[in-house]
């Protein structure tokens, strides 16, 4: 009996030593904490989704891109196709906006997304005059689309921050595209190249009988 109340009591040294002493998993973080950066969950009088409750789609799971080679490239009808590196991309004039994400399933949630106007990034490429279309191309094959003028005058932006902390992989790392007022099939993640067109495109999910516009609120499905 001596012997199993000495070994017992061992045992909780040991714990509390481990415990007290930070000896525990490097990978473990407190909850809201990615990365070392604390998330932010109430912002200018509006309450935030905390990134573990929200819910997320992809077709091929989540994707991992490396910071260092990522590069996104814009292209098609531009004056001077380019391709970014992530910090060029941060460099650029920085905004952030509360909006929510809404799916087209019923469920949604709200987040503080930080990033770069697409108009900004435009800028550096120089749009022609007859371009209607952006198409956005995720690194998993997803791609989807929406019209210039709604981009424009509605100060869409690329993402690369949430609740004040970096983007996190399963939440589209390194750019998710926060397409305001419109379905979550429209917000693509994990964008690597954003192409410029005169024509209509339909995206992965529009292909498969999902309205072409997403407007919140409207038909989910082309009638």
């Amino acid at each position: 009996m001596k012997r199993i109340l000495l070994i017992t009591t061992l045992i909780l040294l040991f714990f509390s030593i481990s415990t007290f002493s930070g000896c525990v998993s490097e990978d473990q973080q407190e909850p809201g904490v990615y990365d070392n950066e604390s998330e932010t969950t109430f912002y200018a009088g509006q309450e935030l989704t905390p990134i573990a409750e929200q819910r997320n789609n992809a077709i091929q799971g989540t994707q991992y891109i490396d910071r260092e080679s990522y590069r996104l490239q814009v292209d098609g009808l531009v004056e001077n196709p380019m391709e970014f590196s992530y910090e060029e991309i941060k460099a650029l004039p920085r905004t952030s906006k509360v909006v929510d994400l809404d799916c087209v399933e019923g469920w949604g949630f709200t987040g503080k997304w930080t990033g770069v106007k697409i108009a900004d990034l435009f800028e550096e490429v120089g749009v022609m005059e007859n371009v209607s279309t952006v198409i956005f191309y995720s690194a998993d094959g997803y791609s989807t689309a929406l019209e210039l003028d709604y981009l424009l005058e509605n100060d869409i932006i690329l993402a690369y921050g949430l609740n004040d902390v970096t983007l996190p992989p399963e939440r589209g790392f390194p750019l998710q595209l926060v397409a305001e007022s419109k379905y979550g099939y429209k917000w693509a993640k994990w964008i690597v190249r954003i192409e410029l067109s005169d024509s209509e495109y339909r995206g992965y999910w529009e292909e498969r009988g999902y309205n072409n516009r997403a407007d919140v609120g409207g038909p989910a499905f082309e009638r």
